[in-house]
């Protein structure tokens, strides 16, 4: 069928509407067999583990709702909406996958609203219009209009985007001749509508900036930074290529004729790379800002030009230029300012002398030094948002916009002698008018990842590199929601229990902090201090079973002889219970309790209206409580309606509060082990059939059960079941994103809660805990008090709805390598920095910016500014580094000498020598485009275990460069550019023992089993060989017919590897079982040695088993378990920083579960940007045998009706639905 794919793939015009049947019907091929419900082919299910955290633009505006400033950021192929919270940190409030690569974003609100729309320009041959949809806590699309093909194209719009500011009309622009305009306008209704596309094209012209200028209300126009490259008559340089020269062109959007309107205004500098547009329309002079090396011009038709020189590093070399990188423009009443960044990471501030619409003069001044950025928002409430190139994105707090002395350029400064404008030149300092407020993590790029249980934990670690230069880490990543530990204070023995309470329902802190002894009852006054007291009111001489303030802010402690109601001004109300019987279990809302005796009675209270606890029933249970919970009561209602009861016959039952049928029993479900705590927890604020009343319940054998309540039956329905730890949960409500939540204390804690309207059920990264309870202050607004043996903590949770969280060590160069050391268990890293000296003779090199570090600063001093350390090209910097895995510590810096860097490595055992061995491939003076470098070898080191020092044995010449090592057979398996050598242990050097010279390109990977070679080669894929001792020959015996250029790979087996492509393809490549028989059944390789395959290639061939495109560049691929008990599963990660699993699905029904879930998916809930699903993922090769999980598990996010109407057309429930997709995460984290 390959003739047929590609014809159908060539026709472009058709495939949208083929891609979806057409990629169906590939998945049922003829070759796949099932066996007793199983399958014998490979069928995968991909799921996002960790999205990628790099930014490519943001934008901020007005989304949700008036007043409140977010940022809309673009992560490649997923959108998300951030938010600073009161405190400042950033809040991701939605995140969505679009399906698509999203290209530019730009925002515009319409003239009287009060919201912002967000115009994405993608991949997808359509611009589309979102609005935020508060009721669905989504985008939604507004408009979506198709102008071109999909994918990204050089002449089809999507990679610029502006909008006119008054939010009339928008241009989308490709790199090279098309240009569309959009009239934006209200309807009758005052809904938005979009007119037809107006051609502004112009052939043979690149763009380089597009913005929209502020002319008030006159017609809108759009300015763009232009290359005319097709012209006869162009100059000529003296070496005889063209000359190209930029222009700024205007094109004015006639309102009137609809008519778009070229205009030449004239030529800017050849440099220019960024335009910023200077308000206008009364608010400011209008015009633009032309960025260009070393200056900014500013221009506007009929005004004088304007110029001004860039302030300037003093360390910076004279060659080297300084240009703008990203800016945001602030607007205040009667003024108005642009914050710039430099490449370097130098804001700079903008401002404008102006007078009507003429202005007299631009100034620059240097205001402080950040991280490079690709994007930087100003918000209006303070705050600026910082996406970083490289490191963590940032939010700052302005404390001052510069309005000091510090000098400043001006475009009123006289020349210098020579006839330039002088510039200003700066020292970069510590942040002065900012002050950071928060983190987000950013880990793109990333290089390298390994999964390894190095520190003998439950969960194995995955260990990635990430970043570059000076902001390059390693980050042990484990799965669980980060905690950070705010305090620790020791009790004089081991709680029982630990509560917090408040002294009224309006307060917004707790006040008191109630912990449980065996013998005693301790009470915390929470303040500036946290302070034991004597006076409150409650019962210390006995231990305390629970306290809760009721909803007339009086307070009621459970013990085990009864209850104590303390009310206003200490008036104390004490109830006992009847004879010798004890409380053995209570449960208490806000105007309900309900107390379990021994022998298994039950008696219920209510808070009366005069503020009295009333006795309201009685019931007699066969035998005693193992647990006991209240529903809480619903807005508006007086009481809960339902009562759980947990007993020792395994048995949960579900009784009424109402005052009809009190105490009566509504259900009853049989459970596997008793049920040693229950909790209900409200989910009103889900999402579709994830909304309700749901009953936790933790069993004796560590499993946790989750079950929806009927809230008008009290019918018990949908359980789902997760194994959290050999230790049994004890549940404690808790408040998570402002919702009700539980937390599970098992083996380790686990968080159920609700985010973004979804439920989720993660664990938290903390050693175990005894008892917990909710605890609100002023520096922890939601926090956690928690027992753990003879200590009271003080946690708070970051980051809620990730799935991971990172450890961060820093490193010196960019790392390109990590290993384990398989004897000694420490990490090895490859460093190396292409035209970068090591970091202790940075000091000796004149004309050189060193790093520079604030030592012994404040927290808002504490910065590292970015390096800008450049030499010639062929000089490098480089190190390997031995890592301590438990504490990250450096216990060896090895710096390579002679301008040498080192790019693979390997561990290796020799089998003359049973000792472990380090091999590392190092080349010397490298330099790129052209390819060359002065030597390379293939150096052997020992790792000392006692110091943990590297110590060299011997270096081995070779004559290419070793892209890879693999260890083979006690032998060193080499990949030296086009060629692989098979090196055995000598005294002074590696010995050459076989070398095979036929490679297409050169070999990125290798990998061994048996007799057999995996080669992945620079650009054809995947290459089989096989070595036969007898001749000391490798013979190749089968290729791939596709090109490949391959990133990362993994074996699988003795027939199959996966791999990932530079152009974000994952698959898996198998030889087929009848050609791996003929290759064994060979002997002496005749077969392979004289048989030819088609077009000179190897005699076999593989075949695609598993084709997927993730959208992002794979760079390591790693099989791994990431849970006790959970599925393995092929791990990668992507130079964006995600984290992507690939699920085996093990039978025939799963298959077809989720194949007719991601099918009708396709169809209810198509992708936001407008990018057909199936199109997307078959971007390069058509999908197959892989079942995309994300789009799957968008179906907890649609409307119920959509919900059950395809969980009717698959034979089940909503809610059978979603535990079927939590039951497949849940097998990976």
């Amino acid at each position: 069928h390959e003739g047929l794919v590609r014809r159908w793939w060539c026709d472009e015009a058709t495939w949208p509407r083929r891609a979806s049947t057409f990629a169906l019907r590939l998945s049922f091929r003829s070759d796949v067999h099932v066996v007793g419900g199983f399958l014998e082919a490979m069928q995968l299910y991909a799921v996002t583990l960790a999205r990628g955290t790099g930014v490519q633009c943001a934008v901020h505006g007005n989304f949700s709702m008036p007043k409140v400033h977010e940022v809309a950021v673009s992560h490649g192929k997923a959108l998300e909406l951030l938010r600073p919270d009161e405190l400042g940190r950033i809040r991701s409030v939605y995140t969505c996958e679009v399906f698509g690569c999203i290209r530019s974003l730009a925002t515009f609100r319409l003239p009287g609203g009060n919201r912002d729309y967000l115009i994405v320009g993608s991949d997808a041959g359509r611009i589309v219009i979102l609005f935020y949809d508060n009721q669905k806590n989504a985008f939604v699309q507004v408009h979506q209009e198709t102008y071109g093909r999909s994918g990204c194209r050089r002449a089809v719009p999507g990679q610029y985007l502006a909008v006119d500011p008054k939010g009339r009309a928008c241009m989308i622009a490709a790199v090279e001749k098309q240009k569309f305009v959009y009239v934006l306008s209200r309807d009758n209704k005052a809904n938005l509508t979009i007119s037809s596309p107006l051609e502004a094209h112009k052939s043979n012209h690149v763009v380089h900036h597009v913005v929209g200028m502020d002319c008030g209300f006159d017609n809108p126009i759009f300015a763009v930074v232009e290359v005319d490259h097709g012209g006869k008559d162009l100059p000529r340089k003296p070496n005889g290529t063209p000359e190209f020269k930029k222009v700024l062109v205007y094109y004015e959007l006639e309102l009137g004729l609809n008519h778009v309107v070229r205009k030449v205004i004239g030529k800017i500098d050849d440099t220019a790379n960024l335009l910023i547009p200077v308000p206008g329309g009364g608010e400011g002079p209008s015009g633009v800002v032309v960025c260009s090396e070393n200056f900014l011009v500013y221009k506007k038709d009929g005004h004088e030009e304007l110029r001004v020189a860039i302030p300037r590093r003093k360390a910076l070399p004279e060659e080297r230029s300084t240009l703008v990188a990203c800016y945001s423009v602030h607007r205040q009443k009667n003024m108005f300012f642009i914050l710039a960044q430099t490449e370097y990471g130098d804001l700079m501030k903008i401002t404008l002398d102006w007078e009507g619409t003429q202005v007299k003069e631009l100034k620059i001044k240097y205001l402080d030094t950040i991280d490079p950025c690709v994007s930087i928002c100003i918000l209006k409430s303070g705050f600026l948002y910082a996406a970083s190139e490289v490191g963590d994105h940032t939010l700052y707090q302005f404390q001052g916009i510069g309005d000091d002395d510090s000098p400043e350029s001006s475009s009123r400064a006289p020349l210098d002698r020579s006839g330039a404008i002088p510039g200003i030149l700066f020292e970069p300092r510590p942040l002065k008018n900012l002050l950071l407020v928060d983190e987000q993590d950013n880990f793109a790029p990333t290089t390298d990842m390994r999964v390894e249980n190095v520190t003998g934990e439950e969960t194995p670690q995955i260990y990635a590199l990430c970043g570059r230069t000076s902001k390059a880490s390693l980050r042990v990543l484990r799965p669980g929601l980060a905690v950070t530990e705010m305090a620790v204070s020791p009790l004089p023995g081991n709680p029982n229990g630990v509560w917090t309470v408040k002294l009224k329902n309006a307060d917004e802190f707790d006040s008191f902090i109630v912990v449980s002894f065996v013998n005693a009852t301790l009470v915390l006054s929470i303040g500036e201090t946290v302070e034991e007291i004597s006076d409150s009111g409650f019962l210390g001489n006995v231990p305390s079973l629970n306290v809760v303030l009721l909803a007339d802010d009086s307070l009621l402690q459970a013990h085990p002889g009864g209850l104590r109601h303390i009310r206003e001004e200490k008036r104390i109300s004490d109830w006992k219970t009847p004879g010798r019987k004890q409380v053995t279990k209570v449960a208490i809302n806000n105007r309900q309790a309900v107390v379990a005796l021994t022998g298994g009675e039950l008696i219920y209270f209510e808070l009366s209206s005069t503020g009295d606890l009333e006795e309201k029933d009685r019931k007699e249970l066969p035998g005693d409580v193992a647990s006991i919970d209240v529903s809480p009561v619903p807005e508006g209602r007086l009481r809960g309606k339902f009562l759980a009861v947990g007993s020792f016959d395994s048995t949960v039952r579900v009784m009424s509060l109402d005052p009809g049928n009190c105490m009566q029993t509504l259900a009853v479900q049989a459970v596997a082990a008793p049920p040693e705590s229950i909790s209900f927890l409200d989910g009103s604020k889900g999402i579709g059939s994830q909304e309700g009343l749901f009953l936790n319940i933790g069993l004796s054998n560590g499993v946790l059960l989750r079950t929806e309540v009927d809230s008008i039956t009290g019918k018990l329905s949908d359980t789902r079941a997760r194994f959290l730890g050999a230790r049994a949960p004890a549940l404690c409500k808790l408040r998570a994103d402002g919702q009700p939540s539980v937390l599970a204390l098992s083996n380790r804690p686990w968080l159920s809660y609700y985010y973004q309207g979804r439920h989720s059920l993660t664990p938290l990264s903390y050693e175990s805990l005894e008892h917990a309870s909710s605890f609100a202050s002023e520096q922890c607004p939601e926090g956690i008090v928690a027992v753990c043996k003879d200590t009271l903590r003080v946690l708070m949770l970051e980051r809620l709805g990730e799935s991971l969280n990172s450890t961060i060590s820093p490193l010196k160069y960019t790392p390109r390598r990590i290993l384990v050391e398989q004897k000694t268990k420490k990490l090895v890293l490859l460093e190396a920095d292409h035209a970068t000296r090591h970091v202790k003779e940075e000091i000796k090199v004149e004309g050189e910016v060193k790093p520079m570090e604030v030592v012994e600063a404040g927290p808002e001093e504490a910065v590292r500014f970015p390096e800008i350390v450049r030499t010639s090209k062929g000089s490098w910097g480089a190190c390997i580094r031995v890592v301590d895995p438990f504490t990250l510590d450096t216990l060896c810096c090895h710096d390579l000498s002679e301008e040498r860097a080192a790019f693979s490595i390997c561990n290796v055992t020799f089998k003359d020598s049973e000792e472990q061995l380090l091999a590392v491939g190092t080349v010397q003076r490298l330099s790129f485009y052209p390819r060359i470098f002065d030597a390379a070898s293939v150096d052997l080191y020992r790792l000392d275990p006692q110091t943990n020092q590297l110590c060299l044995l011997h270096s081995t010449p070779i004559d290419g460069i070793p892209f890879s090592l693999a260890p083979f057979n006690g032998r060193l398996l080499a990949g030296v550019g086009n060629k692989v050598i098979l090196f055995d242990l000598g005294k002074k050097k590696l010995l050459k023992k076989c070398e095979f010279r036929d490679l297409p390109t050169a070999a990125m990977s290798l990998s061994s089993m048996g007799n057999r070679i995996f080669i992945g080669d620079a650009q054809e894929g995947f290459l089989y060989a096989k070595y036969k001792p007898a001749d000391n020959q490798i013979y190749l015996f089968a290729d791939t017919p596709n090109m490949r250029h391959i990133c990362c790979a993994l074996h699988l087996d003795y027939d199959t590897m996966a791999g990932g492509d530079k152009f974000g393809n994952f698959f898996v490549s198998r030889l087929l079982k009848e050609a791996s028989e003929d290759v064994e059944d060979d002997p002496t390789g005749g077969k392979i040695i004289f048989s030819k395959g088609m077009l000179l290639g190897a005699p076999h061939k593989l075949f695609d088993e598993v084709q997927f495109h993730v959208g992002e560049t794979l760079v390591s691929l790693r099989r791994c378990t990431l849970q006790p008990g959970g599925t393995e599963v092929i791990l990668g990660a992507s130079n964006t920083g995600g984290l992507y699993g690939f699920i085996p699905l093990p039978s025939m029904e799963d298959v077809d579960f989720f194949m007719q879930l991601e099918m009708h998916m396709r169809i209810e809930n198509p992708p936001l940007c407008g990018r057909d699903h199936a199109a997307f993922r078959s971007s390069y090769f058509p999908v197959r045998a892989c079942i995309d999980g994300d789009l799957c598990e968008q179906f907890a996010s649609l409307a119920y009706s959509v919900q059950q109407k395809i969980a009717g057309d698959l034979d089940r429930t909503p809610g059978e639905v979603l535990r079927k997709l939590e039951d497949i995460r849940a097998k990976v984290l």
